[in-house]
């Protein structure tokens, strides 16, 4: 955690019962019927997560939507698009045929979706049942996955999927701004099931010790195990595949995610030779200055190349770097515990 986040949780902490309760309320206002919940004619799937910062969302949100794409469905993907300046009640990242929308317009993560998701459309919207709704009854998607959909109670669904980061976990289980937590422990209640991201050899007992928490606390809701594989590089120049082994040496990264160590520890976990490393906050916007910069630093650092994440790399053009550039292509890899557990949830659904 950095120095920023740690002051914040310490003089924070006094004020997080009240936020606590605030939650806690407005939970109860949605249980009660007081704020509408809406329902839809379509079945939702919501991945979302209890705590700030990056939990692997935008991974497993693709992964079950290739997984229902392959068992004939026509999935829509909608999210709040954090970050983006499209305004309209309903922004089409992607009808699964075109990209409509760059990041600046869609938010980074539904443009990488979009861009990564052949087949699946792709939708943003402030007010999420909007964009569920053109998806189900206009563009007659027959199952839509909410994006970091946990808190989104306003959006009825038939299957809740709460993510952890196998490196943060609960963090320190105070409830924000005096610590990690969006809402109370409590509202894992609501949760389907856990999925534990971003399993490594050196976290597997953490998050095993972990895992047995949340089934003493929450013995009816299943707990499973996920990890992220470094597949192959991809070149921002003209979209070609490259072996990792293959990409010149040495590399500067940076990247704009929630866990940017993480993103390190998987370059140099590969064997990749780093010149230098420039982390970024979540979302961040690539201004003309903030490239500038990562140029100059890559540049003065003796790098051959530049590597990124595939989300900063639809952010970007090949026009605001002099070094090739390449973002690290990850892909999620669940237990076969989980397959089976989605399979089944997914019986019922209609294609």
């Amino acid at each position: 955690m950095s120095q920023k986040f740690s002051l914040l949780n310490f003089f924070g902490r006094p004020f997080s019962p009240l936020y606590s309760a605030v939650m806690k309320s407005r939970e109860s206002l949605y249980l009660k019927g007081i704020k509408k919940s809406y329902s839809l004619n379509v079945p939702v799937i919501s991945v979302g997560n209890l705590t700030m910062g990056g939990t692997g969302k935008t991974p497993v949100v693709g992964y079950i939507a290739e997984k229902l794409l392959a068992k004939g469905f026509k999935p829509a993907i909608v999210s709040r698009g954090y970050g983006g300046a499209a305004g309209n009640k309903v922004n089409v990242v992607s009808d699964g045929t075109e990209v409509y929308l760059d990041a600046k317009s869609a938010g980074d993560e539904p443009c990488f979706l979009a861009h990564s998701l052949p087949g699946i459309h792709v939708l943003t919207g402030i007010v999420r049942i909007l964009p569920c709704r053109y998806a189900a009854e206009t563009a007659k998607c027959n199952v839509l996955i909410l994006d970091d959909g946990f808190q989104h109670l306003a959006v009825q669904r038939d299957l809740d999927l709460v993510l952890f980061s196998a490196a943060s976990l609960a963090g320190n289980s105070r409830v924000f701004p005096g610590g990690d937590l969006r809402e109370p422990i409590s509202a894992l209640k609501r949760g389907s099931a856990f999925v534990i991201t971003g399993i490594t050899d050196e976290l597997y007992e953490r998050a095993s010790k972990f895992k047995a928490i949340l089934l003493l606390r929450f013995p009816e809701t299943p707990v499973f195990f996920a990890s992220y594989k470094a597949k192959q590089a991809q070149s921002l120049a003209d979209k070609s595949q490259h072996e990792l082994s293959a990409l010149p040496a040495p590399l500067f990264a940076f990247c704009g995610i929630g866990q940017p160590e993480l993103f390190r520890k998987t370059l140099t976990d590969q064997g990749l030779e780093l010149s230098g490393f420039m982390p970024l906050r979540d979302h961040q916007a690539l201004t003309p200055s903030l490239l500038k910069k990562i140029n100059r630093k890559a540049e003065s650092s003796g790098a051959q190349a530049i590597i990124t994440t595939e989300k900063d790399l639809v952010k970007i053009r090949k026009e605001n770097f002099k070094l090739p550039v390449f973002s690290l292509q990850m892909k999620v890899e669940p237990d076969n515990d989980f397959d089976e557990y989605l399979n089944e949830q997914i019986k019922g659904f209609k294609p």
